[in-house]
């Protein structure tokens, strides 16, 4: 309990920096938020309205804090373009998001799991050569070119699976899986590739170490050796790959979302930038921070569920 009582305290400091990174970068793009609303054609007078309005007028250190005291008790502002609470648009786009990370990392497991233990167990063999080439070959693909291969083959010329859009999963659970199957599949399989290569290195350096030789020494057959003994010792460098993945996906997957036309967070994001709308921009950019940082809680849990070392805060060779 200590331990995460610790992380969680070490998260603060974390959140303030990158309220102050957030709300000062923001500020610092060129143009006047009030003149792109109203346009070059608004009276000083209307314009005059609009600063006051959006507090633009008070020093920038008052404004932060303004806001921060606002962004403690859920309140990220209302968006300038959309006049609708920021907390209301990121609730309407997040949930498509975190599907979306969900599929892709759950495609990515199901492929490199099988792969990477399969190459690290015949190694030097063509299952290990074939693994290690799709690899590099997903690697290398650029995603929305799969992405857009897909749509051609499976939705345009066979009409399998539909080309795009976005169903919630509360309205028709049948044709959200059906459209989230593509994005899924052509996000995941290159970061199953990445997982792939991270789980092999990672099993090839446990396979040689003195308590493997030990468990074969004792008779258990080897798929007992390599699933009760070796995975999971080989899962500590998995997960920090895992964890820094799903952290990228939940902000940066607007090109997915982009082709598939799938409303979600990455895409609010770019679209709030486009439009200049600076406190959507701060409250998305703070709520991806706060994602982001629940990832890597989440993943020193894991490291010490995994390994009790960790937690007492010995090393590995203690």
């Amino acid at each position: 309990m200590m331990f995460i009582l610790r992380r969680l305290l070490l998260t603060i400091p974390i959140l303030l920096l990158v309220s102050i990174m957030t709300f000062s970068l923001i500020h610092m793009i060129p143009g006047d938020p009030a003149r792109v609303i109203l346009g070059q054609e608004a009276t000083p007078e209307a314009y005059q309205a609009l600063r006051t309005e959006l507090g633009l007028e008070k020093p920038i250190v008052e404004q932060y804090f303004s806001w921060l005291g606002k962004v403690v008790t859920g309140d990220l502002g209302m968006s300038i373009t959309d006049r609708v609470p920021v907390i209301d648009l990121i609730i309407q786009r997040l949930p498509a998001t975190v599907e979306l990370t969900i599929g892709t990392f759950l495609v990515a497991i199901l492929i490199a799991f099988p792969a990477g233990i399969l190459a690290a167990v015949r190694r030097g063999t063509w299952v290990d050569y074939t693994s290690t080439f799709a690899a590099l070959g997903g690697m290398s693909i650029p995603s929305f070119w799969l992405a857009m291969m897909m749509i051609i083959f499976f939705a345009v010329e066979n009409q399998w699976l539909p080309s795009s859009g976005y169903v919630p999963f509360s309205e028709n659970p049948a044709q959200n899986l059906m459209a989230m199957i593509l994005p899924c599949v052509a996000t995941g399989l290159r970061e199953s590739a990445v997982l792939m290569r991270m789980l092999r290195s990672s099993l090839l350096d446990v396979v040689n170490m003195d308590f493997i030789r030990t468990a074969k020494a004792k008779g258990l057959n080897e798929a007992r050796t390599i699933l009760g003994h070796a995975l999971r010792n080989a899962m500590v460098p998995v997960i920090t790959t895992s964890g820094l993945m799903i952290a990228g996906l939940l902000g940066g997957l607007v090109i997915t979302e982009s082709i598939f036309s799938i409303p979600g967070f990455g895409r609010l994001i770019v679209e709030s930038v486009f439009k200049r709308d600076y406190v959507t921009v701060q409250g998305a950019i703070l709520v991806s921070a706060m994602l982001v940082v629940l990832v890597n809680l989440v993943v020193d849990i894991l490291y010490a569920v995994i390994d009790p070392r960790i937690k007492s805060g010995k090393g590995a060779g203690e």
